[in-house]
C-alpha cells in the first residue's frame, strides 16, 4: 500500500474536463475514468472532497457579453454544477464509492443542503463529498468555491485539474514554446496574472496557507501519485 502524504484533499474538476473531447454534454466514459482515478485514492485511505464545475452545460459570462443578466446567468450556471455533481455520484456509486452531494442552494429532495459539520463528519467516515452549486452567489467562480470548501473541510491540499501539465507562463495550447513552473508562490501566481486561477482563489487560499497543485487529469495516477508526495505539475504555495 502507498504512503499518503496528503490524508484529506479537495479535488477541482473542471466542467469541461467531463464533456471529454466534446465542448458540452457529459461524456459517461470520462466520468468512469475520473471514478478510478479517485478510487485508487480512496483504495490507500484518502479522505476526498470534489468541486466540479458547470462550464460543459452552461457559459453565463457568455450570455452576460449578449446581454442576459450576470446573476441570472451565474445562478443558472450553479444549477449545471449540481447536474455535473449527480452525474458524477453515479459514476462513483457505480464504482463502489459512498458518495454525497451537497449544494449550496437549497434542492431538497434532489441533492443535501451543504453543513459544513455534516462534511467533514462524512469525510472521515469515508465517504466522497461532491460540493455543488459554487459558493450560492453570483460572481464568484467554482475555483474560488473549491479554495472555500477546502478550507472548510479542513483539508491539506487542494488539487486543481486542467487539460495540461500545470501553470505555464503562457496558454501552451497557443504557444509551444511556453515554459511551465514546477513551482509558484501565490503572489507571483497573482501578480503575473498567469489565469490558472481568478485572484480571489489565490488570495483566499494565499490567506489561509492553503496549497494548491495544478495537474494534467489526463495524467494516469497522477491524482493518486500527487497524494502520496510526488512532484507532478505545479505547486502553488
Amino acid at each position: 500500500m502507498s504512503e499518503l502524504k496528503h490524508k484529506r484533499v479537495l479535488v477541482k474538476f473542471s466542467g469541461e474536463s467531463v464533456a471529454g473531447n466534446d465542448e458540452h454534454g457529459i461524456d459517461p466514459m470520462i466520468l468512469d475514468d475520473m471514478a478510478a482515478s479517485v478510487k485508487s485514492c480512496k483504495d490507500i485511505g484518502a479522505e476526498i472532497g470534489i468541486v466540479i464545475g458547470g462550464g460543459n452545460l452552461f457559459r453565463g459570462e457568455k450570455l452576460n457579453k449578449a446581454g442576459m443578466d450576470r446573476v441570472a446567468g451565474d445562478h443558472m450556471g450553479m444549477l449545471a454544477t449540481v447536474m455535473n455533481g449527480i452525474a458524477f455520484r453515479d459514476a462513483l456509486e457505480r464504482a463502489g464509492i459512498k458518495t454525497r452531494v451537497m449544494s449550496a442552494i437549497s434542492m431538497s429532495g434532489i441533492v443535501e443542503n451543504y453543513d459544513r459539520r455534516l462534511a467533514i463528519q462524512l469525510l472521515s467516515d469515508g465517504y466522497v463529498v461532491i460540493f455543488t452549486a459554487g459558493t450560492g452567489n453570483p460572481f464568484f467562480t467554482t475555483d474560488t468555491a473549491g479554495c472555500l470548501r477546502a478550507i472548510e473541510t479542513q483539508s491539506e491540499l487542494m488539487l486543481k485539474a486542467t487539460r495540461v501539465d500545470g501553470v505555464y507562463d503562457s496558454d501552451p495550447e497557443i504557444n509551444k514554446d511556453a515554459k511551465l513552473f514546477d513551482a509558484l508562490s501565490f503572489d507571483d501566481a497573482i501578480n503575473k496574472n498567469l489565469k490558472v486561477m481568478d485572484a480571489t482563489a489565490l488570495t483566499l487560499a494565499r490567506d489561509h496557507l492553503l496549497p494548491i497543485n495544478v495537474f494534467n487529469v489526463n495524467k494516469s495516477e497522477a491524482l493518486k501519485d500527487i497524494i502520496c508526495g510526488k512532484k507532478i505539475g505545479t505547486l502553488i504555495d
